[in-house]
């Protein structure tokens, strides 16, 4: 059986998780965070804080096993090293039927609506535009994963110009002109509650997910072992640095209150304010490149799904999935089996604005938030058997990662919709449990 190459260095390792981490979320959440602390710029700082503090120390705690286990498919292999292969299977199922497709097609759909507002496209356009992208990251990672990685990087690159500007020259402005001090005095009107602090910590969630994404392609790395924990560390500094200097720039550009008001369009009003009509153009191009590259480190997560539960022998038809081109190097038929997934789940994320559900089905925090019970286990796991850590690995840094999960996790329970997304969950498991049982 032709094995997946290790052909991927610490450099890509670390694009990963900058690339696929920066990219939509600090866009696409900015504004829902501010209106989750009722228009308070202070507060929603501290959200930014709060968020970007369990992500890196959650980094790292798992760095701690990343630099033990490597197989394939990071949090599978750490719950499988800690609780058996049926658990591990599990979380596979979850990671390859919920997790990575219904984040990926959120990333197409955000691509597509900057991409639509970029052309002052309205209608549907945005679902099309998304549909391309779609089609065109998945066809990428079946034809040329190589250069899906390759991309990866350059991506990354690129999707900090616009970040580092908007801090840099934005921050300098708000000072001088005052808008900043103005900002931090005077917080915006919400129509109705936001949901305070645990909820804009839950929106950074979205915003900040997305590192734990390269520990799907550990099998590919080279010398995982050391590569993957120095990426997972340094990645996730680099992006709580940026997101915060890049808020503080946004806040010296525009009111809270147009920022509440505009939502999702505020960052185009502030780029072109910043920078005026063309190199706003220019720069929300860069923008939109930045969301691409997050979107194809997501496909990568979510082509592998299918794959390392068929490596395992576990699931629907182990063997055909585990299967890897002789010319590409890619698992296409795991492949594919993502691209069908992430399709459907798009879908349901299409209902949401379509009023197909009695609420608002929020895909893009409610499987984040199951992700974090899995931490969770994880945590316990590491307190329970690294004796040979120190005091700070074994038990400091496993409390504080745990507490910060569970901060998610109480967030996520207040959210709309959030037992109708819990039986979903629960009846794709069962699926999961007769596949492997009866069609293998």
């Amino acid at each position: 059986m032709e094995k997946l190459e290790r052909k991927y260095g610490l450099w890509t390792a670390i694009a990963m998780v900058v690339g696929i981490v920066i990219g939509s979320g600090v866009f696409f959440k900015a504004d829902d965070v501010l209106v989750a602390t009722d228009g308070n710029l202070g507060l929603a700082i501290l959200a930014w804080v709060i968020g970007g503090a369990i992500m890196v120390i959650s980094a790292y705690t798992l760095s701690l096993v990343a630099s033990k286990v490597s197989k394939v498919n990071g949090v599978v292999d750490y719950i499988e090293e800690g609780y058996g292969e049926n658990a591990g299977y599990y979380v596979g199922w979850f990671m390859t039927f919920i997790y990575y497709p219904t984040l990926t097609g959120i990333l197409a759909w955000i691509s597509g609506l900057y991409t639509a507002g970029l052309f002052s496209l309205d209608g549907y356009a945005t679902w099309y535009i998304a549909f391309g992208y779609f089609v065109g990251a998945f066809a990428l990672n079946y034809f040329s994963p190589v250069l899906s990685g390759k991309f990866q990087i350059s991506a990354t690159v690129i999707k900090l110009i616009p970040i580092g500007l908007v801090a840099v020259v934005g921050g300098l402005a708000g000072l001088i002109n005052g808008v900043t001090i103005e900002n931090f005095k005077t917080s915006a009107s919400v129509v109705s509650s936001g949901g305070g602090l645990a909820t804009a910590v839950l929106a950074t969630a979205f915003a900040y997910e997305g590192w734990i994404v390269a520990t799907s392609i550990n099998a590919e790395l080279k010398d995982a072992k050391k590569t993957l924990p120095k990426a997972l560390v340094i990645g996730t500094l680099v992006v709580v640095a940026a997101y915060i200097l890049y808020y503080v720039g946004l806040s010296g550009i525009i009111e809270n209150q147009v920022f509440v008001d505009e939502g999702n369009n505020a960052v185009n009003i502030a780029v072109e304010q910043l920078f005026g009509s063309f190199a706003g153009t220019a720069l929300m191009i860069f923008v939109i490149v930045s969301c691409l590259g997050t979107l194809n480190g997501l496909t990568l997560g979510a082509s592998r799904g299918m794959y390392s539960l068929g490596i395992r022998g576990r699931g629907p038809k182990a063997k055909l999935f585990s299967e890897v081109s002789e010319k590409t190097n890619a698992p296409g038929y795991s492949v594919l089996a993502g691209g069908v997934l992430t399709f459907l789940w798009t879908i349901v994320w299409f209902g949401n604005f379509e009023g197909w559900f009695n609420g608002f089905m929020d895909t893009s925090e409610l499987p984040i938030a199951m992700l974090y019970a899995i931490y969770v286990a994880i945590y316990i796991w590491i307190m329970r058997t690294f004796k040979e850590g120190s005091i700070f690995q074994r038990f400091i840094a496993p409390i504080l990662s745990l507490s910060g999960s569970l901060y998610i996790i109480y967030a996520a329970v207040q959210k709309d919709m959030f037992a109708t997304f819990l039986l979903i969950t629960a009846i794709i498991l069962l699926v999961g449990y007769l596949s492997d049982k009866f069609l293998k």
